[in-house]
């Protein structure tokens, strides 16, 4: 299932310094969430598993089957939209896995998906930007790491989740049907997207900074934020004429803050020091003023 995956130098060097003794393994299969089974072998790799459970009470009651089965006992790794290359905090050392859809990703971008992740390995979020934080909820908050950024955007939100749902959704106090429009698989989207830009928020600097040390790594990061920027412009416009759905948008533009690039109105609010440091509670925040508006303009 599992294999070590071998390292070029800048990568090594990457690894040395972001994410000492984190193992960086190919995995034989292409997965969205790895079951209990194939998750509990990475104990071969690592010195120790610490499987993630999260409160019942984080989630509301209307959930994509996989989200729930996540936030569960059974130890599982990975959600739909984490991308070719993951991490999970849920073994000690943090473990970086490559799936095998990689086999078909340019090199010098998937050596960059590597780093990106063995970078996010490293950082550590302000105190209080993390819904789920350890100090409140237990190990839970981090799959077993109380220390860096959490695994997914469920720890991340934590109990706010349920106030997330409730900003997009706005469900019907006697049905709990969604009065907006917006369903439970559009929550899960939106969530993941502003997990995705406040994680890109702690290490875009560090991309920044390779340009002289790593120089591979620096111009797939330049190459990838290139490949975004030309949409950007006209994504607003693309929602307003319903070529594209708002949550579809929101992911597409939360993608581009890790490269630094100029946001649409309403997505700027999310590239600045404020959601870093606030974490969670500005996203619910964001969420609450931007879908407010959305449903006030219909």
């Amino acid at each position: 299932m599992f294999s070590p995956r071998s390292l070029d130098d800048d990568l090594a060097a990457v690894r040395d310094r972001y994410a000492p003794g984190s193992p960086v393994l190919d995995v034989d299969s292409d997965f969205e969430t790895l079951p209990p089974a194939a998750a509990e072998d990475l104990g071969l790799f690592v010195d120790g598993l610490g499987p993630a459970s999260y409160p019942a009470d984080w989630l509301p009651e209307a959930v994509p089957d996989l989200l729930r089965k996540h936030a569960g006992p059974a130890f599982t790794v990975g959600l739909p939209g984490d991308g070719t290359v993951v991490r999970t905090t849920q073994t000690d050392p943090a473990t970086v896995l490559v799936k095998r859809r990689a086999e078909g990703t340019p090199e010098d971008f998937l050596a960059f998906l590597i780093a990106e992740r063995l970078v996010q390995i490293g950082c550590e979020p302000a105190p209080g930007a993390v819904g789920g934080d350890a100090s409140s909820n237990g190990d839970a908050a981090n799959g077993g790491d109380s220390s860096g950024l959490p695994e997914s955007f469920l720890p991340f939100f934590g109990e706010r989740y349920r106030d997330l749902d409730a900003a997009i959704r706005r469900p019907d106090p006697e049905t709990g049907e969604s009065t907006t429009g917006f369903g439970p698989t559009d929550v899960f989207q939106v969530a993941n997207a502003l997990f995705d830009a406040w994680v890109g928020l702690h290490a875009r600097d560090e991309f920044a900074s390779w340009e002289g040390e790593h120089p591979r790594l620096f111009d797939a990061w330049v190459d990838a934020g290139e490949r975004l920027s030309g949409r950007l412009g006209g994504l607003s416009g693309e929602v307003a004429r319903g070529d594209t759905d708002f949550p579809s948008a929101t992911e597409y533009a939360c993608s581009a803050v890790k490269h630094g690039l100029d946001l649409p109105a309403p997505y700027g609010a999310l590239d600045t020091t404020a959601y870093r440091e606030r974490g969670a509670d500005y996203a619910v925040a964001w969420a609450e003023k931007t879908f407010a508006a959305l449903v006030d303009e219909e």
